[in-house]
């Protein structure tokens, strides 16, 4: 018999390919990993953040198979493991047995810092279905947060970034995310998406995030030089490899018939900075 709530939960999404299933069971798998760690009081000490925050709560419209979690102080004893119970006895709840195991990877090895925990979680009977949960143990400061409400599999709060910080989240890795010869075009689509909702950049968080990951004091890390850093990114980026990035995550890829170089550099110039 089906899992009255699971199945409630996956027919809000329009599913007419493979992709499309797979990217709503992930996103169904997310709120749920979500639910547990309320029941376990982790938003009582860490907040949700980046792509996958900014699509469930803000209607991205992309979808990611990342978790972010940053904890609101540093602790360099906090293990993710502690919530490990909550998080299975939820899917347990909904009929589903799942599995989280630790993941080291080189991958993301230039971008991503030393006290990051990260874990895979994985339906035990769909191994190929699995998201990424990160938490950053160590995180700069000098953002804000929010309660934001999901209504399935129960209802819940979520302690997420605001919107400004969540933006400084993503800008950070959009200069500074190095996978060699990858490129991330979800960094792009997302910077897009924050543009067009003329969301404020909280500036002071970005600086905090390169003066701790980059070694960038404000002097060296100003709003021009941001400017100037981002276009050079965007100059000497290939267009392409972004689209084809994004396009798998996508419902509607024909909206990226207009990016160009020059449309992220207008994008760039459109930016609308908070510094105070």
């Amino acid at each position: 018999m089906k899992n009255s709530i699971f199945d409630q939960m996956l027919s809000r999404y329009q599913i007419a390919t493979k992709d499309d299933l797979t990217n709503a069971k992930h996103e169904v798998m997310q709120q749920i990993t979500l639910a547990g760690l309320y029941r376990g009081g982790f938003f009582d000490r860490a907040a949700f953040y980046g792509g996958t925050c900014l699509r469930i709560f803000h209607g991205l419209q992309r979808f990611s198979e990342d978790m972010d979690f940053s904890l609101l102080q540093s602790d360099e004893n906090f293990a993710l493991e502690n919530y490990f119970e909550p998080i299975i006895a939820e899917f347990k709840a909904l009929g589903k047995e799942i599995a989280i195991s630790n993941k080291q990877t080189n991958v993301e090895s230039a971008f991503l810092k030393e006290n990051t925990e990260i874990y895979d979680l994985q339906f035990t009977s769909e191994k190929r279905i699995k998201i990424k949960i990160e938490v950053d143990t160590q995180p700069p400061l000098g953002f804000s947060t929010e309660y934001k409400l999901l209504l399935l599999p129960f209802s819940f709060m979520t302690r997420c970034y605001s919107l400004p910080d969540l933006y400084a989240g993503k800008m950070h890795a959009f200069l500074f995310r190095n996978w060699q010869n990858r490129v991330k075009g979800r960094d792009w689509y997302d910077f897009e998406f924050y543009v067009r909702n003329n969301t404020a950049l909280n500036f002071r968080h970005l600086q905090k995030r390169a003066e701790q990951i980059n070694n960038l004091t404000a002097e060296d890390f100003t709003p021009e030089i941001f400017k100037q850093m981002l276009k050079m990114r965007i100059e000497k980026t290939n267009i392409e490899t972004v689209k084809n990035d994004v396009r798998p995550f996508l419902r509607n890829p024909q909206e990226l018939n207009i990016w160009s170089r020059d449309y992220f550099l207008q994008l760039a110039n459109m930016i609308k900075i908070e510094t105070t």
